[in-house]
């Protein structure tokens, strides 16, 4: 018998302004063909990136992750805290040393090419880094004086691998993590993000642009000249979240309903920040739409196969275009979702007809906790006529 799951989706309609938030290694906004014509795209890593640096601002800075090669500095660091601030009182040879062997079991420093990064990123929690430290148990001077060979032996007995492969925080139990060369290190993600891409057809340009040196008063010329490629897009973003892997990665049910609503809140606040400087891009969705599912995933970008048109705007097409996506694929497949929650500015009997009555965002997330919280607690979820307005 197969397990209880729980999707999550989110579906969102963005408009961004002249911008390039995610060129390509030539300097141009990354690009996709689809439906035959050229669209807008931002990356999935691009987005992923954004999410988590937007999800980190939530949470404690003990609580957050990292990913980075210097896994061994941050542990010799931590090595060398005095005991009164959780650490070993370590000085920095016998840091670097002890670090360096508990590290050793995880293969993840044998190919490095500098002798304090790991081979590869590795995205762990910080708090796991003080849980290795607590491993020693008092005993981080005396294994560090030991002979090379004797202090390999000692960390043989200790429950390296375990310790990071358990207690994981919230962002790793989101985006998952995978290590080639110690699949017990390995973590499931819960989440699954696209590439966005334009609902329409686009075309990149190209700005201009000089700068003045302020001190040449001899020379009224340019002290330099330069181009920038950009483009401008209404885009459809989609994400899903599986709230059973996500239970399964943390263990804890409350911290798995609090993860989750973190998740949609940062993921439709996210950004990704490539020449923002430039641009200023920074922008809200004309829509957020989540669907709850317990069969699968459903990815709605076919609604935009054929390119919206139009020159009076894009993004309140885009919304009618994406509800009578939603109402096809059910009424097609008799694949609807559990529920269907939203906010929206649109206007229009059908958007309010598929969609339900916009709820403020604020609002949006409570629902979330709410329908989380009750899977979490009963297995399932309950018919949408028993409840409040506004869930349908």
């Amino acid at each position: 018998m197969s397990r209880p799951t729980l999707f999550v989706e989110v579906h969102i309609l963005q408009s961004l302004p002249p911008s390039n938030v995610n060129r390509d290694d030539s300097g141009t906004p990354k690009q996709a063909v689809y439906g035959g014509a050229r669209r807008a795209r931002v990356s999935s890593q691009a987005w992923k990136r954004a999410t988590r640096t937007e999800y980190a601002k939530q949470v404690p800075e003990a609580d957050r992750a990292t990913r980075t090669k210097r896994i061994a500095g941050l542990l010799a660091q931590r090595l060398a805290r005095p005991a009164a601030e959780g650490g070993a009182g370590l000085e920095t040879g016998p840091a670097d040393k002890l670090a360096a062997a508990l590290l050793e079991p995880l293969g993840i420093t044998k190919s490095a090419k500098k002798d304090d990064q790991s081979a590869y990123l590795l995205f762990f929690g910080k708090k796991q880094l003080d849980d290795l430290v607590r491993l020693l148990d008092g005993r981080a001077a005396e294994l560090a004086a030991l002979p090379d060979d004797a202090l390999k032996d000692e960390v043989k007995k200790l429950p390296v691998v375990q310790t990071l492969s358990t207690g994981h925080p919230a962002e790793v139990a989101l985006f998952g993590r995978m290590v080639a060369d110690l699949p017990a290190l390995n973590v499931d993600a819960s989440v699954q993000v696209a590439h966005a891409l334009s609902t329409h057809a686009v075309r990149t340009e190209f700005d201009y642009y000089t700068a003045v040196d302020d001190e040449n008063t001899d020379d009224h010329g340019a002290g330099m000249i330069g181009t920038v490629e950009f483009n401008s897009s209404t885009l459809y973003r989609y994400a899903v979240l599986g709230v059973h892997q996500l239970r399964d990665n943390l263990s804890d049910l409350d911290e798995t309903r609090q993860a989750a609503v973190r998740f949609v809140d940062a993921f439709t606040r996210s950004m990704p920040t490539g020449h923002q400087n430039s641009f200023a891009h920074r922008t809200l969705p004309h829509l957020v739409l989540l669907t709850v599912r317990a069969d699968q995933p459903v990815n709605l970008v076919s609604a935009y196969e054929e390119p919206v048109t139009g020159v009076t705007g894009l993004a309140s097409e885009s919304v009618v275009r994406l509800a009578d996506e939603l109402q096809a694929v059910g009424e097609t497949w008799g694949d609807k979702p559990l529920r269907t929650l939203a906010t929206y500015t649109a206007e229009g009997d059908k958007i309010t007809e598929v969609f339900g009555s916009s709820l403020p965002f604020p609002a949006l997330l409570d629902s979330v906790d709410a329908l989380v919280g009750q899977w979490l607690a009963d297995g399932e979820i309950a018919p949408a006529e028993t409840t409040k307005a506004g869930a349908r």
